[in-house]
């Protein structure tokens, strides 16, 4: 069995989850930092992004701020409990990409979709997330590894 005939189904099976999602863009890169204030000289010193929005979503006990780059955002996300996912992400893996979002018409239906197709959720309904928004993560078993979040965008069509 050649690569070909593990890649094309897989292919073929992401296709009909993003067609169905409707995915209409990358609506941010979440990146695990320590410290927020330590990171802000890098990304507006040296790559001239200018941060928008600081806010604690304390139920997941973390910090997040956002820049904007074109249609998609950074989230630099600081642990403020040594009990949050991003403190343990941190201590095991280190500073560094921690997922990747998605812009969807509507988050819930969304994992609804992925649920019924057998894909392996973290929220099987979605949540309050930074800036306000519904989100829902998938599993990394389900997306290749990758920690996938999905951001409810009522206008996106």
């Amino acid at each position: 069995m050649g690569w070909r005939s593990v890649l094309q189904p897989l292919s073929y099976q992401l296709k009909q989850v993003r067609k169905a999602m409707n995915l209409s863009h990358i609506e941010h890169l979440g990146i695990a930092v320590k410290s927020i204030e330590a990171s802000l000289p890098y990304y507006e010193g040296i790559l001239g992004l200018k941060c928008y929005n600081i806010e604690e979503v304390a139920d997941q006990k973390v910090k997040t701020a956002f820049f904007k780059i074109g249609q998609t955002k950074i989230e630099l996300l600081e642990a403020t409990s040594p009990e949050s996912t991003i403190a343990k992400f941190i201590e095991k893996r280190g500073e560094g990409i921690h997922h990747i979002a998605f812009a969807v018409p509507n988050a819930d239906e969304a994992l609804q979709e992925l649920a019924d197709k057998g894909v392996q959720l973290i929220d099987k309904q979605s949540r309050k997330g930074a800036e306000g928004l519904n989100i829902g993560f998938l599993h990394p078993k389900s997306t290749i590894g990758v920690l996938t979040e999905l951001c409810d965008h009522r206008d996106v069509k």
